[in-house]
């Protein structure tokens, strides 16, 4: 998909984006460009192929659910403006 000049200053408008005039043939090559990658990325053929979750099969190393930090609750709320039922009271921001 090739783009023109007034398709990159549409853009950059949308954008709120200000480009040199000098910078928009450079600008225009390489968005061309990435919208050809695209392009060429969705042609291949995926019908067959399963999604990965992650490009190794590893698996992880799984450690033991210990606690390790005692609780500190109380020390944490001394110096809360507001506290109630062990909670930090906080001010309604959304109405």
């Amino acid at each position: 998909m090739a783009l023109d000049q007034t398709d990159v200053e549409k853009v950059a408008h949308l954008a709120r984006l200000q480009i040199e005039e000098q910078d928009i043939p450079e600008y225009t090559r390489n968005l061309t460009s990435i919208l050809d990658l695209v392009s060429q990325m969705q042609a291949v053929d995926t019908d067959d192929i399963d999604p990965l979750a992650h490009p190794l099969d590893a698996t992880q190393r799984l450690r033991h659910d210990e606690v390790t930090e005692t609780n500190q609750r109380e020390h944490f709320q001394k110096n809360a403006p507001a506290i109630e039922a062990g909670l930090f009271l906080v001010p309604k921001v959304i109405e």
